[in-house]
C-alpha cells in the first residue's frame, strides 16, 4: 500500500573531529529532502527568517543562512534574505531599522552571500492583498510585497517557545512574519487605532494612509485624532513616524493562532515552497524579545520538508519527548507551588497558549498535514 504520508527529514546537531560541522549537515539535510527537485535557475527565491531583537541572542545565527543561500545558488537561484516591518515599537518597525538591526546580529551580504530585503517596504507600508485560498477568518491577507514578488519561497525558522501562539515554529515565522504592519495588526487585533496625544507631533503623515476618513486633524491642539469612521484597516500605523499609533492586541490566542495559519496560506499557495526548521536555544519566548531567558529543553535538531505542517508537528513531537532543562521557565513553573500539568511543555511554559489551533487550521484549509514520515539522517 502506497504511502501518501509528507515526509520530514531529520538531523541531530553532533559532529566529530575532521567531520561535517553543522552548515554542512544542514546543507546534505535540505539536499536529501529534495530541495533541489525546485526549479530555480534564474528564479527570485526568497529566504525568510528572523533576524532577532537587538538584544536577543537566541536567534539563528547567520551562518545557517549562508548555508541554505550557498545551496539556492548552486541550484541557479537568485537567493536574497527577507522579512518584514514588527507591529510593535522597536528596532524592527521600518526598513532602516530593521537593516540595522540584522546588520548588527551578523546578517550583511558579506556574510550570508546575499542582499537582505525588508519584505514590506520602507515603512511596513509596501504590501499586497493575497486572497486566502479556503479562508475562514482571513478573506486576503496584506504580505509584504517583496515576499510575494520572489519566483520560489523558502522559510528557515528558529524552533522555539512563544508567549502567544505556543511554540514559534514554520507557520508562524511565515505567517505573522510575511504579514506588513497592516497586516500583523489584522493578526493581533480586531479593533481600531489608539492615538496617544503626547506622542503624535501632528505632522499628519498617517492623513495620507487613511482611505475611509477615520483620521481627523485636531487643528487647535495640532494632534491627529481618531473618528467614528476608523475601519482598524491599520494603513496609519506604518506611516507613523513617532510610535503614536497604536492597536490593543485584543484577538485571543486560539484566533490569533489560526488566523497565522491563513496568512502562511496565502504566503505559499501557487509557487514551489521549501521549508527548513531549526530545533535549538529553544527558549520560551519569541525572538522578537529584546533579551532571551535560558532553553526551556536541550537542542533537538534540525528538520526540512515541503508540508509547513508536517513539519511543525515533527518539530512538536520531538519537543515534547525532550526532558526541560533545571533553571528554565517550564522546569520552574513545573516545580512551582499549585503547578497543574497540561503534559504538553509548551502548555506548561505558558500556560495561557492555544498552539493547536493554529495546527488545526492549517491542516483544514489544505496547508498540509498532520501524519509524516520521519526520515532520520543521523550518524548512528
Amino acid at each position: 500500500m502506497e504511502n501518501n504520508k509528507p515526509k520530514v527529514y531529520f538531523t541531530d546537531f553532533h559532529t566529530i573531529a575532521n567531520g561535517d560541522g553543522t552548515a554542512r549537515k544542514l546543507q546534505k539535510l535540505i539536499r536529501a529532502a529534495g530541495i533541489g527537485s525546485i526549479d530555480m535557475e534564474g528564479k527570485f527565491v526568497a529566504i525568510k527568517m528572523h533576524f532577532g531583537e537587538l538584544g536577543n541572542m537566541s536567534f539563528l545565527r547567520p551562518n545557517y543562512a549562508r548555508a541554505v543561500v550557498d545551496v539556492v545558488k548552486e541550484l541557479g537561484g537568485r537567493p536574497f534574505l527577507t522579512d518584514c516591518a514588527t507591529m510593535y515599537p522597536g528596532s524592527r518597525k521600518n526598513a532602516l531599522d530593521h537593516l540595522y538591526c540584522a546588520w548588527e546580529n551578523g546578517f550583511t551580504p558579506l556574510t550570508v552571500g546575499c542582499p537582505i530585503i525588508i519584505g514590506d517596504g520602507l515603512k511596513g507600508t509596501d504590501d499586497i492583498d493575497v486572497p486566502v485560498n479556503g479562508g475562514e477568518y482571513v478573506k486576503e491577507a496584506h504580505i509584504g510585497r517583496a515576499v510575494m514578488d520572489a519566483d520560489v519561497f523558502i522559510s528557515l525558522t528558529h524552533f522555539k517557545g512563544h508567549e502567544c501562539a505556543g511554540f514559534g515554529g514554520t507557520i508562524k515565522n511565515i505567517g505573522m512574519g510575511c504579514g506588513s504592519r497592516a497586516g500583523k495588526k489584522d493578526m493581533h487585533s480586531s479593533g481600531k487605532a489608539q492615538i496617544d496625544p503626547d506622542l503624535c507631533h501632528g505632522c499628519r503623515a498617517c492623513l495620507k494612509e487613511c482611505a475611509n476618513g477615520g483620521l481627523v486633524f485636531d487643528a487647535q491642539a495640532r494632534k491627529m485624532t481618531i473618528s467614528s469612521r476608523c475601519v482598524g484597516c491599520g494603513r496609519c500605523l506604518g506611516a507613523c513616524n513617532f510610535d503614536a499609533i497604536s492597536f490593543a492586541e485584543n484577538n485571543a490566542n486560539e484566533m490569533l493562532c489560526r488566523r497565522i495559519a491563513e496568512y502562511t496560506k496565502a504566503v505559499v499557495d501557487g509557487r514551489p515552497a521549501f521549508h527548513i526548521s531549526l530545533v535549538l536555544d529553544v527558549s520560551p519566548n519569541c525572538d522578537c524579545h529584546a533579551e532571551n531567558d535560558v532553553p526551556i529543553i536541550p537542542d533537538v535538531g534540525m528538520f526540512a520538508s515541503f508540508d509547513p505542517v508536517a513539519l511543525d508537528w515533527a518539530c512538536v513531537d520531538a519537543c515534547q519527548k525532550m526532558p526541560p532543562l533545571p533553571g528554565g521557565q517550564l522546569y520552574n513553573n513545573i516545580h512551582s507551588e499549585g503547578f497543574h500539568d497540561h503534559h504538553d511543555h509548551f502548555k506548561n511554559s505558558n500556560p495561557s497558549i492555544e498552539w493547536r489551533a493554529c495546527l488545526e487550521q492549517a491542516e483544514k484549509i489544505g496547508l498540509g498535514q498532520r501524519e509524516y514520515e520521519l526520515v532520520d539522517l543521523s550518524v548512528k
